[in-house]
């Protein structure tokens, strides 16, 4: 069955200051779009209204998954109606175990939590997690690089619908990159996974293929193109479009911004607000510092 994540000239406020100014999308099952654009575009500001971030007024548009209104709906209740949040800044959440909150997530959905401990050693193999991380609190003592994996093992054992991937690749080594990477685009061929990728670099498409390529500028989507296009954003940069900023192709950047790093839209997938659980309050999972 084939299901679409429609976007329909999205508006959005952070205060007086609109960031978002008319964001048209549609991603079909299968299919991985990807947005890029310079720092203060919107880029990270979508992934959080799109997945329900609070703080956020939306003042046009819409935002469906299958007609779904997911605009009308708290954050947990659209991650039961099958999208999944990858966080740009995911979060410890000490005393709660990896296998608490995803058997959490199943019971949500009616599923058998019996089944969570093999799926979850299953996934982390693949994406050559190593197991002993699994028995720990969400995230807890685990290196970027290893939350980024960690991520990427919920979505495997989730398996949504639709995965918002905000910056999935940053703080990411080669190695882990083609891990995680390879994992999602094999989940858009078993599953149907539909994709909405948010990156400055250019290497995440080295291994995750996309099927268009969007340039997000000042909160709109200017041009639209095949995987072509992002070789001409790595070589041109966005002068092309009245911005004198250069594409991000190394890890520096990505590897600084990542504070926090990895854990869950799965936040949202455990049937709760994204990082309610967590005992840290220094770092917000879902901070948008160009914004």
């Amino acid at each position: 069955m084939s299901h679409v994540l429609l976007i329909e000239g999205l508006r959005a406020n952070v205060g007086s200051k609109e960031i978002l100014r008319g964001i048209d999308l549609e991603v079909n099952s299968g299919e991985v779009h990807v947005v890029m654009g310079p720092n203060g575009s919107g880029k990270s500001t979508l992934s959080h209204v799109i997945a329900g971030r609070p703080g956020y007024e939306v003042t046009g548009g819409k935002v469906t998954l299958d007609g779904l209104d997911l605009l009308t709906l708290p954050a947990w209740k659209r991650a039961r109606a099958g999208l999944f949040l990858a966080m740009q800044y995911p979060i410890e959440v000490p005393g709660v175990s990896l296998v608490d909150a995803l058997s959490a997530a199943f019971v949500s959905n009616g599923r058998p939590p019996a089944l969570v401990p093999d799926l979850l050693a299953a996934e982390a193999d693949r994406v050559g997690l190593d197991r002993r991380f699994l028995l720990r609190p969400l995230n807890v003592d685990l290196s970027g690089g290893e939350r980024k994996r960690n991520e990427t093992v919920q979505l495997g054992v989730i398996g949504p619908l639709f995965a918002v991937l905000d910056e999935i690749d940053s703080g990411l080594d080669v190695d882990a990159l083609r891990a995680v990477a390879r994992r999602i685009e094999g989940a858009t061929a078993e599953s149907g996974l539909g994709v909405l990728a948010i990156t400055h670099y250019n290497r995440l498409l080295n291994e995750l293929h996309a099927d268009r390529i969007h340039v997000l500028i000042e909160g709109r989507i200017v041009a639209s193109g095949g995987p072509e296009l992002a070789e001409e954003l790595e070589t041109t940069g966005y002068a092309a479009y009245g911005v004198d900023e250069p594409v991000v192709v190394g890890a520096a950047v990505g590897a600084a911004r990542l504070a926090g790093a990895a854990g869950a839209a799965s936040g949202a997938g455990n049937g709760g607000r994204p990082g309610a659980s967590a005992a840290r309050t220094d770092l917000d999972p879902f901070a948008d510092p160009f914004a």
